[in-house]
């Protein structure tokens, strides 16, 4: 699959077959995540792919929109690390990037996945951080659940030209 048809067929699937999903390909996908652009080329993020089901069942006893991982075999949590940014602040923007690289290479390997939100909601972060056992330092930034999708979605258009401006507002 070529780039332009996994943004464009790029779905939030949010039901998953039971068939595993290779560790080989959990880490293609992450040097996609790791290709993203970052500020500074810092790149001031880490990865923690979560395997466990004991752990992928526990999240949505705190997380309200995590029910579907209950059925993936895998999720990814996109992590920042302020340490590691060279402008202040620009880490939510490179971990939003990783995130995005990480949704298009899961559609390109015909793979479904959902961009579930973590920072800045409080309680997700501290109760995920906890559950993970991540430094003080390192903040969860978006939580992605994947797998062999187990629902069809067709793509859409969501081009909206009246959101177009040319040269000024």
């Amino acid at each position: 699959m070529d780039a332009m048809d996994a943004i464009f067929s790029r779905r939030s699937i949010r039901q998953y077959a039971s068939k595993k999903v290779p560790l080989e390909v959990v880490e293609e996908l992450l040097k996609a995540a790791m290709c993203a652009p970052s500020a500074g080329n810092e790149r001031p993020w880490h990865f923690v792919v979560i395997t466990e089901r004991a752990i992928l069942d526990e999240i949505p006893k705190f997380h309200p929109y995590a029910a579907m991982l209950k059925q993936a075999r895998v999720a990814i949590v996109v992590c920042g690390d302020p340490a590691l940014e060279k402008h202040k602040g620009y880490w939510v923007l490179d971990c939003a990037a990783a995130t995005e690289n990480l949704l298009l290479a899961i559609t390109a390997r015909g793979l479904g996945a959902v961009w579930t939100g973590v920072y800045p909601t409080e309680d997700r972060v501290e109760n995920l951080r906890k559950l993970l056992n991540l430094p003080q330092n390192i903040v969860p930034f978006s939580l992605i659940p994947l797998g062999y999708p187990a629902e069809e979605k067709p793509r859409t258009d969501r081009f909206d030209k009246s959101r177009v401006h040319h040269n000024g507002w």
